[in-house]
């Protein structure tokens, strides 16, 4: 089985891969969602999974889409034991996701769209492609930025697994950056808070400390993954995204 850092030629890829990658594009793309893929595998092959989700980057990437960032999920205690987990999971995110701050989502261009607020941290410089620390990521980062993202799943009412997750592009859907950077000097990101409202009603409240005890040991996680194609971590102004309230409460877009 090819490895998710292999850039194989088509005819070398699984059936299954393929089979798997064709229903979640298709899914994007007719907006009817499909059914958990993780049926074509053996349970719980997250490794294949990142096969999976790196043909359609490929895919996305042939036909002109740039990406700009990636994101990581499943960091919160209760999400992961939810998906009978022990650690994150990251996807990417390309600049067509980007939606302005203050823009407006237009109904049904996602499937099953879910908000949660983020911290994202853009990189000035390069992050060592093993073994990075959190003083790294401190080292390398600009500045921090408050998010949005919105989540979707191309997987029907989602019935997911980490294998249909990590697969459908670590559910990623639209990102929305605020344009309020802060340096990290004098910044605890472990105690910045979230508060999500909705009409006024408060429906999502949380801290950096809910996302692996904070953004920073996220981004330090996904810059040290061998899975990671590309070094999206090590590349210049690469964003590491995860913050408060994430994987906590959601509500529904």
């Amino acid at each position: 089985m090819p490895t998710v850092t292999d850039r194989v030629p088509p005819d070398a890829v699984p059936p299954a891969v393929i089979k798997a990658a064709d229903a979640l594009l298709e899914a994007a793309r007719t907006g009817a969602a499909c059914l958990p893929v993780r049926a074509l595998f053996d349970e719980g092959d997250i490794e294949t999974a990142y096969v999976v989700q790196r043909l359609n980057l490929q895919r996305g990437q042939a036909a002109g889409r740039r990406i700009t960032g990636r994101k990581i999920g499943l960091t919160s205690p209760a999400v992961q034991h939810q998906l009978a987990v022990d650690q994150p999971d990251f996807g990417a995110l390309f600049a067509d996701m980007a939606v302005p701050e203050g823009g407006e989502v237009p109904a049904g261009r996602l499937l099953q769209p879910r908000v949660e607020a983020e911290v994202a941290l853009e990189l000035g410089r390069d992050l060592p492609h093993r073994q990075c620390t959190v003083v790294d990521v401190l080292r390398a980062t600009d500045f921090a930025l408050p998010a949005l993202e919105i989540v979707d799943s191309r997987v029907k009412d989602w019935d997911i697994s980490i294998v249909d997750t990590v697969a459908d592009n670590a559910s990623s859907g639209l990102f929305v950056l605020g344009g309020s950077p802060a340096p990290l000097t004098g910044l605890d990101l472990r105690s910045v808070q979230m508060t999500m409202t909705r009409g006024g009603e408060v429906v999502s409240e949380g801290t950096g400390a809910d996302c692996l005890g904070s953004p920073l040991n996220a981004a330090a996680w996904l810059a040290s993954d061998p899975r990671r194609d590309g070094r999206p971590a090590a590349g210049r102004r690469r964003r590491a995204d995860r913050g408060p309230g994430a994987d906590g409460p959601r509500c529904s877009g």
